[in-house]
């Protein structure tokens, strides 16, 4: 899906503060992967965000200036 971690990286540094599964599809990934994708951010360690809402499921990264959101 992914040639290198660092591909994963600045798909995350390019999404806004608060993203859903349907940001993700503006980046090509389509179906069931986009969701695939936001879980894996929000489990993975190397990315500081949670889960703040299961419908739609939706993302937003910690340690970010409230004014980007």
């Amino acid at each position: 899906m992914f040639e290198c971690f660092d591909a994963l990286r600045r798909l995350y540094d390019r999404l806004p503060a608060t993203f859903t599964a349907d940001d993700l599809s503006a980046t090509g990934l389509t179906g069931g992967r986009r969701h695939m994708v936001l879980r894996h951010f929000v489990e993975h360690p190397a990315f500081d965000c949670t889960l703040s809402k299961r419908q739609p499921l939706t993302a937003r990264k910690e340690g970010v200036d409230r004014s980007e959101r």
